[in-house]
């Protein structure tokens, strides 16, 4: 029995390849479980904020501490992570808002290059503006000089197609009027710039101010800037839009003489006063003949006041044609509000809410003597007759 027992074999060694194994699943576990540490947000060595103070994109004006829906007072790993969240959050919103309002099919080669960026028809715009979305969040892009300026006119419609225009992912817009090439003019084009939002390749930065029309400097102000900017005129019915101005002029200064005294150089002659710009804005042909010194009838489109309230999406339509973006903008995007009595945005940019105008929109109208109301559209017809001859269009307003 003792010879048997020293007989038997003793007990082999671990294989030295399955000791190799051990050591490397046993490294990376080590290593996932760090990678996990590090996604949670418990690494003290992540980079630091994204956006610094003062640097975040227009859309983050208000924000806290410097930090995307942070605090400048949390520690670095929560900062990152509201961070992320908030990124993601947005990303999300647009994404969704993208798909809500697919836009028609562009046939193949119509895609075009955008002003002042470059080409991207069909879907490509849309998604460069989604893909954009990030970097712009990050304080990236640029501010440039706009590419299309709505230039007027007053009391047309102006807001409300500025507004509108802004749900579009790929337009960037100023929400106050710069009033640069009439008022401003002399702070020069980097204060100017400096005014614009940042935008990516592809997207078209904007501006609206009604007054440009009827400034005489403002043509070659605009053409000296850059020759190839597209220009957009929101035109109303001039006698409306005469009585819509002194409606507006009268809720300030409750004191003004009456509608029908400010009409008349003499009211027995019935010698209309072209010297009250109410009525000297509406001679839509006088000032377009300025413009034409600069700038060819094509690079200028004409808005139909009337019909951005009969049907928005249609001329939105026209609207993102002109300036070569895919049509994002239909009717999901309208309600009418029969209250105010035009078309709101069932959501707005940046809102899941609905939006319509302020209350400084869509007031109620004086009532106006008919004869003087009659009075001004024989005035107003001679001009409106040759407008419809310069643009191409017939308004429809006598």
């Amino acid at each position: 029995m003792a010879v048997s027992a020293a007989a038997a074999p003793a007990a082999e060694p671990l294989p030295r390849s399955i000791f190799k194994k051990f050591l490397v699943m046993l490294c990376s576990l080590l290593m996932s479980l760090y990678v996990f540490y590090c996604l949670a947000d418990r690494c003290q060595t992540l980079p630091g904020p994204i956006i610094a103070a003062g640097a975040a994109s227009e859309e983050e004006e208000g924000g806290g501490g410097g930090y995307l829906g942070g605090s400048a007072e949390l520690p670095p790993w929560q900062a990152a992570a509201a961070r992320r969240k908030r990124l993601l959050q947005r990303l999300k919103q647009r994404r969704r808002r993208q798909e809500a309002a697919p836009g028609p099919e562009v046939p193949a080669g119509d895609g075009g290059s955008r002003a002042g960026g470059s080409g991207g028809g069909g879907g490509g715009g849309s998604a460069a503006g989604t893909a954009g979305t990030l970097t712009l969040l990050l304080g990236e892009g640029s501010k440039r000089l706009p590419q299309a300026i709505i230039i007027g006119v007053k009391k047309g419609g102006t807001r409300a197609l500025l507004e509108f225009l802004r749900v579009h992912p790929d337009v960037r817009a100023v929400g106050a009027e710069p009033h640069f090439f009439d008022r401003n003019y002399e702070r020069g084009l980097a204060w100017y710039r400096d005014l614009m939002p940042r935008t990516l390749e592809g997207q078209i930065t904007m501006e609206k101010t009604p007054s440009y029309f009827v400034t005489k400097e403002a043509p070659a102000r605009i053409s000296s800037m850059a020759k190839g900017t597209k220009l957009i005129v929101v035109v109303r019915d001039p006698v409306t839009r005469a009585i819509s101005d002194y409606t507006q002029t009268l809720s300030k200064k409750p004191d003004i003489p009456t509608f029908e005294s400010l009409t008349f150089k003499n009211r027995t002659t019935g010698l209309i006063d072209t010297s009250w710009s109410a009525i000297q804005i509406g001679i839509y042909a006088k000032h377009l003949e300025n413009w034409l010194l600069y700038f060819p009838i094509g690079q200028i489109l004409f808005v139909s006041g009337e019909r951005l309230i009969s049907d928005p999406a249609g001329e939105l339509g026209r609207v993102q044609d002109f300036l070569g973006l895919k049509r994002i903008i239909t009717d999901k995007h309208f309600y009418f509000n029969k209250t105010k009595g035009f078309p709101c945005l069932k959501k707005a940019e940046g809102s899941s809410k609905p939006h319509c105008l302020g209350k400084t929109k869509g007031r109620t109208h004086p009532d106006i003597d008919q004869e003087v109301v009659q009075r001004l559209r024989d005035f107003y017809r001679p001009f409106n007759m040759k407008f419809y001859q310069m643009t191409g269009q017939d308004f429809g307003w006598d």
